[in-house]
């Protein structure tokens, strides 16, 4: 699904290095054989008092979008949200253009409660108190505590909607009051783009939005790869997103849940699959993606597309070459009534929680091509039903550490076997769940797949943990195979394995 050619995207040994990171499920990379063995993709959680955060303030109009970013801030003891607010027509704090958006900013002492601090730092023409920080849309923020310079401690990768357009950089000594970094767009095109700083590999990575590629008889949305180890010089864009045959074919299937939705009747003609955004979490083995597929039934009635966005799971070890193998919804699609039915995007990064993964998320009950995302009133002067029917908000999904995909194994059991790997640790961990008579049982062997004497198959688990520490006849100890090509081989009866970690 993607095309890097003429990229020295990071090499795969043989042995593989597992090192001492967690492996997970996602893709099928470390697996060899998999006997009555299925891999089940898992949805997060939605949080039962979603939505978590709603325009509610004077200034935010009739929807507000995570087309921003949320951290923790370590120092503070604070959760940090940016997102996008559209004001209503007629009641404007900042100018006069219609639909001028800004980027405000909320805080949490837990992440569920939001509160949203008149901290504003943008002039606003009633002169009342606001807490729109920047006109710098689709931040993708990051706290560099390694920034020598002050005034540099936030960096942002954004899009600058005002002239002279753009995918830019800015920094910020507190996350409030911004200064665009860049003097030149760091990538060509327009629209969305999101980004992180990458700790594994000391650099930025960002990945902007072509609205109008070539790709497959269609000008689609597709994303690019590219990176920077200083913030200010970036490499040239690779396409490195790109949809394919079995997304076209699954387009009417994802039309047809929340077709209700829709304001236009579907045009085979025009009917296709293409990203509008992505977000992440960065694994310790490889990064987890989340990207917004949108999928287009016709053209919309005043320009654009009309169509629905869901958020499905990708997985890449190079950031370049992308594996989506479920192509269904990481985060249910709510049903028709709820709020979030379509119009699904996520803030640049899922972040961490203790043992729990959080991805915020918008959810809109209002299609791509709904009149009420373009237009107040309709011709007639009959209001198109921005916020009385139609809103955006902001809700939260989670997953038990790196729960996103598990190799299942029924009541009669299972095995599924590793390609020879080599570890960097001294005890084998497990993240697995067994359900009633389950268990799982590792067996160690040589990179042939023959069993090694000296350990042999483990003690049975038989419960639910995060990080079961492996025993071989009550001993933990497999430093012995420290840098030796090792196959790992679990023989699993009702049992659910989501990752391995050989730690330190």
């Amino acid at each position: 699904m993607s095309s890097n050619v003429g990229v020295d995207t990071q090499h795969v040994s043989s042995p593989y290095d597992a090192g001492s990171k967690a492996q997970l499920f996602v893709d099928q990379l470390l697996v060899r054989e998999a006997e009555r063995i299925c891999f089940t993709q898992h949805e997060g959680k939605k949080h039962p008092d979603n939505p978590l955060l709603v325009a509610d303030q004077p200034w935010e109009g009739w929807r507000v979008q995570l087309f921003g970013s949320v951290i923790y801030d370590d120092d503070e003891k604070l959760f940090k949200m940016w997102y996008l607010f559209v004001p209503d027509v007629g009641n404007r704090y900042f100018g006069e253009t219609e639909d001028e958006s800004l980027t405000c900013y909320a805080t949490s002492t837990d992440g569920i409660h939001w509160e949203k601090p008149l901290v504003g730092t943008l002039p606003s023409k009633s002169g009342h108190p606001h807490n729109a920080v920047t006109n710098l849309w689709l931040p993708s923020i990051h706290k560099d505590k390694n920034e020598p310079d002050p005034a540099k401690r936030y960096k942002m990768i954004c899009w600058q909607q005002a002239r002279p357009y753009g995918y830019h950089t800015a920094v910020s000594p507190d996350g409030l009051n911004w200064t665009r970094l860049s003097e030149q767009p760091i990538a060509p095109w327009g629209d969305v783009i999101t980004g992180f700083w990458d700790p594994r590999q000391n650099r930025y990575v960002a990945f902007p939005k072509n609205h109008v590629a070539p790709w497959r008889g269609y000008k689609r949305r597709l994303f690019y790869t590219i990176t920077s180890e200083d913030f200010v010089h970036w490499t040239e864009p690779v396409l490195s997103w790109t949809t394919d045959e079995r997304d076209d074919a699954g387009s009417f299937a994802r039309l047809e849940h929340a077709r209700p939705t829709l304001d236009r009747p579907d045009d085979p003609k025009l009917m296709r699959t293409e990203y509008y955004g992505i977000g992440f979490y960065l694994a310790e083995s490889c990064t987890i993606a989340f990207p917004w597929m949108f999928t287009v039934n016709n053209n919309a009635r005043w320009g654009n597309q009309d169509g629905l966005l869901e958020l499905q799971l990708a997985v890449s070890r190079d950031l370049y070459s992308w594996d989506r193998p479920f192509r269904t919804p990481v985060v249910a699609i709510g049903e028709q009534g709820e709020w979030d039915v379509s119009g699904f995007c996520t803030p640049a990064q899922a972040i961490r929680v203790g043992d729990e993964i959080r991805l915020y998320y918008t959810g809109a009950n209002t299609s791509h091509g709904s009149p009420a995302l373009y237009r107040e009133k309709f011709e007639d002067g009959t209001p198109t039903g921005r916020k009385t029917k139609y809103t955006a908000s902001i809700g939260l999904a989670t997953w038990k550490l790196d729960r996103f995909v598990s190799a299942d194994a029924p009541a009669e059991g299972g095995v599924l076997t590793t390609i020879p790997l080599v570890f960097d640790g001294n005890r084998l961990e497990i993240n697995a769940a067994t359900r009633e008579r389950g268990e799982v049982v590792v067996e160690l062997c040589d990179g042939a797949g023959r069993s090694l004497k000296a350990f042999g198959k483990s003690d049975a688990f038989r419960v639910d943990d995060l990080r079961h520490v492996v025993t071989f006849g009550g001993k933990r100890d497999v430093s012995a195979l420290q840098g030796k090509p090792v196959v790992l081989r679990f023989h699993m009866k009702s049992a659910e394995l989501y990752s391995f970690a050989c730690r330190r």
